[in-house]
């Protein structure tokens, strides 16, 4: 039986959700779910981004969807994440093996003669091998990436110039400490703006 964007992604909110809420009880920590997270200022967007200690993107491919997208989305999420996971319908599960990293875990979504969805591990999520700072610098606000500037005595003769320019400068600055950098971004994206997504509804990309 096919699956659909929509009843593969109540699911998996519901299973995250939960994998969040223990994290938070075990760890103590802030950490968000985030539907439709854009990256490269909102030209790709994941369907689901969890971000606590590691920023993990988890990306929707049901059965009636297609991989026609798939390699440009790769490119712009392998520059930003940590972690990468694809949940994937029978009918692309090999066919998405053969894109996606060996580093991207895959979660096979099947729908069963009840109507239930159910997930498989195919295969855990690894670690990045290689992040991009001038994608990661993005994610923050030019006012955020600034702010990071002027406190390494960095801003001069940048402080009006337009916000790529601030993020090449802060990924310049930063490249041999991306750890630093993510901080940053985590730190901005769950802490010091508030509830920046509170008003936000999700629009969904149809995979």
């Amino acid at each position: 039986m096919t699956t659909n964007d929509k009843i593969i992604r109540k699911v998996l909110r519901s299973v995250l959700e939960e994998e969040l809420k223990e994290y938070k009880k075990e760890k103590n920590l802030p950490a968000e779910i985030f539907e439709e997270f854009g990256v490269s200022h909102g030209t790709a967007r994941i369907d689901f981004a969890i971000i606590n200690s590691v920023m993990h993107g988890y990306e929707i491919k049901s059965d009636k969807d297609t991989l026609d997208r798939l390699p440009d989305q790769m490119r712009e999420y392998n520059a930003v994440f940590d972690k990468m996971t694809l949940v994937v319908g029978r009918h692309h599960l090999y066919e998405a093996l053969a894109i996606i990293p060996e580093w991207w875990g895959i979660i096979l979504a099947k729908k069963t003669s009840d109507h239930q969805i159910v997930f498989h591990e195919i295969r855990a999520d690894g670690k990045n091998p290689a992040q991009d700072g001038l994608s990661m610098a993005r994610l923050l606000w030019r006012a955020e990436a600034l702010k990071i500037l002027e406190e390494k005595n960095e801003a001069a003769e940048i402080r009006s110039k337009p916000r790529e320019i601030i993020y090449a400068k802060l990924a310049e600055v930063l490249k041999d400490d991306l750890d630093t950098l993510k901080d940053h971004v985590r730190n901005a994206l769950l802490v010091s703006r508030g509830d920046w997504r509170s008003a936000a509804q999700p629009v969904l990309n149809g995979g």
